[in-house]
């Protein structure tokens, strides 16, 4: 079976990841969508909160099984029996960060490549932090995120942005 691996942040999902998701789903038997916790990062939204949404935006794909890791990718791999990780890239300067690690993680598991995707045109500006600034602003998040969710990413985002003031 071919199992592969797309880590991230997903704070919240977008629908960038979700065209890498859909992309990915259909080259692999099996898809693991996986939650990286990042020390360095605040999340706006819960572990629980943001696989939960990921579950929501792919219950379309049979082949997606959404977990969370917060120990080292290259390990995670191993334990799961994967030796792909895909990773979506969106400008240069994305592929110079990815590319570096992707040599560390070949360098911790010499099995382990990573296959990058490029995002679809529309979506080659999106990330979830403009999400969140976006939200943060009262902008319509119907064309960054999927419909899933917007009710529950734009109450937080005003929330959030409410108790700032």
């Amino acid at each position: 079976m071919k199992l592969a691996i797309y880590p991230g942040s997903f704070d919240p999902v977008t629908k960038g990841h979700l065209n890498i998701i859909e992309r990915a789903a259909s080259i692999f038997d099996q898809l693991i969508v996986c939650v990286m916790v990042n020390a360095d990062k605040k999340p706006m939204f819960s572990r629980q909160e943001r696989e939960d949404m990921i579950r929501k935006v792919t219950g379309h794909l049979p082949n997606v099984v959404v977990d969370a890791s917060d120990e080292l990718l290259a390990e995670y791999a191993r334990q799961k029996g994967s030796c792909v990780i895909v990773k979506g890239l969106r400008a240069v300067s994305d592929f110079e960060h990815e590319f570096q690690m992707a040599l560390i993680n070949r360098n911790l598991n010499p099995q382990l490549d990573t296959m990058f995707l490029t995002a679809e045109h529309e979506y080659m500006f999106l990330s979830s932090s403009i999400v969140r600034e976006l939200g943060s602003y009262s902008v319509s998040l119907e064309d960054y995120i999927p419909a899933e969710i917007i009710e529950e990413v734009t109450d937080r985002i005003q929330s959030v942005h409410e108790r700032r003031k």
